[in-house]
C-alpha cells in the first residue's frame, strides 16, 4: 500500500495579513466617535482662534491677529519654556521608575501582589482628589510639609512658595498619580518575555542587571515608545494639579500651557487668544508624538517575539 503524503501549503504572509484584516465596516463607530467628540470641537477651536470673543455674543472676526500677537507674547514664551521643564522632568521621572517598578512587579518576589494592588491605589483617584489631598499636605502651617520641607531644604516648610519647589511638587504628584498606570504596562510586558531567554543567559553567565540590558529592555521597547507617548501628551494637558495646588504660581514658576490657556480663556474673557493656545497645545502634543514614534522606529517594529 502506498504512502500518501499530504501536501501543505503555507500561506503566504502578505495573504495571511489580508484574510486576517476585519472589513471596513468595523471602522465606522469610530470614525463617527473620532469626528464628532474631536474632529468637529477642533474645527470650532480653529474658527475662534480667529475671533475675538469674550465669552458672551457673537465672536468677531479678526483673521490672524490672535496669532501674529503670539509671536511678541513674552507670557507666553515663558509658559512654552516652563512647560518643557515639566514635560521632560515627568517623562524622566515617570519612565525609570515605572520601568523599574512595573519590571520589579513583574516577578515572583513574597508580598508582590499585595504591596502591588496597595501601590496601584492611585489609579481609582480622579486629579482633583489627588491634587486637594497633595494641597493639604503641602500645606506649611498644618500639613506635613512643616516638618518635611525642612529635610529637604526649605526651612518653613513652604515648598510651594519656591519657584523650583512648587515646579519639583507639580512633577512629584502628576508622577505619583500616573506611576502605577506605567507600571501595569511594564509589568504586562515584562511578564510576556520568555522565560527560556533569561534561562539562556543565565547560562551565558549574565547577573540580574546584565539581563536587564540585554534582554527584559530590547524585548519592552514597544512598551517603552507606548509608554512615552501616552505620557507625554498627558503631561501636555496637565491642569487640575496646577490649578488647586499653585494656581500658576508663585508668580508664573508653574504656569504651564494648559494654564496660560486657561487663564487666557477663562479669566482675561480672552475665548479667541485662549483658542489659539489650545491649537498651539494639539501641534505640540502631536509633533511630540510623531518624532517619539520616528526616532524610535517604531512603525517599523515587529513582534518582538518573533522566531522565538
Amino acid at each position: 500500500m502506498a504512502a500518501t503524503v499530504a501536501t501543505v501549503r503555507v500561506p503566504r504572509r502578505g495573504a495571511a495579513d489580508r484574510t486576517s484584516r476585519p472589513g471596513l465596516a468595523w471602522g465606522v463607530p469610530t470614525v463617527v466617535y473620532f469626528a464628532v467628540f474631536a474632529l468637529l470641537p477642533m474645527a470650532l477651536v480653529v474658527y475662534l482662534s480667529l475671533t475675538s470673543w469674550r465669552g458672551l455674543g457673537t465672536p468677531q472676526f479678526t483673521g490672524l491677529d490672535n496669532w501674529r500677537r503670539m509671536l511678541s507674547d513674552h507670557e507666553l514664551f515663558s509658559s512654552l519654556r516652563i512647560t518643557a521643564v515639566f514635560t521632560v522632568g515627568s517623562w524622566l521621572s515617570q519612565t525609570v521608575l515605572s520601568l523599574a517598578l512595573g519590571v520589579w512587579a513583574a516577578g515572583r518576589q513574597r508580598n508582590r501582589a499585595v504591596l502591588s494592588a496597595i501601590y496601584f491605589l492611585p489609579l481609582v483617584m480622579s486629579s482633583t482628589a489627588i491634587a486637594i489631598v497633595w494641597s493639604v499636605i503641602l500645606d506649611p502651617n498644618f500639613g506635613l510639609a512643616g516638618w518635611l520641607g525642612p529635610l529637604v531644604g526649605f526651612k518653613d516648610g513652604n515648598i510651594l512658595g519656591s519657584d523650583n519647589g512648587a515646579l519639583a511638587m507639580i512633577i512629584f504628584v502628576g508622577g505619583w498619580q500616573f506611576i502605577p498606570f506605567h507600571t501595569l504596562l511594564y509589568q504586562g510586558a515584562a511578564r510576556a518575555v520568555p522565560a527560556v531567554l533569561y534561562q539562556a543567559a543565565v547560562v551565558d553567565g549574565a547577573g540580574r542587571i546584565q539581563q536587564f540590558f540585554n534582554v527584559t529592555l530590547p524585548l519592552i521597547r514597544n512598551t517603552i515608545v507606548t509608554s512615552s507617548v501616552i505620557m507625554l501628551v498627558g503631561t501636555l494637558t496637565s491642569f487640575e494639579t496646577v490649578l488647586i495646588l499653585t494656581k500658576g504660581g508663585p508668580g508664573t514658576a508653574t504656569r504651564i500651557l494648559p494654564y496660560e490657556m486657561y487663564a487666557r480663556g477663562f479669566q482675561n474673557y480672552e475665548m479667541g487668544y485662549g483658542s489659539a493656545i489650545a491649537l498651539v497645545l494639539v501641534v505640540v502634543a502631536t509633533a511630540l508624538s510623531l518624532i517619539t514614534v520616528k526616532l524610535s522606529g517604531y512603525s517599523k517594529m515587529r513582534s518582538t517575539y518573533e522566531g522565538v
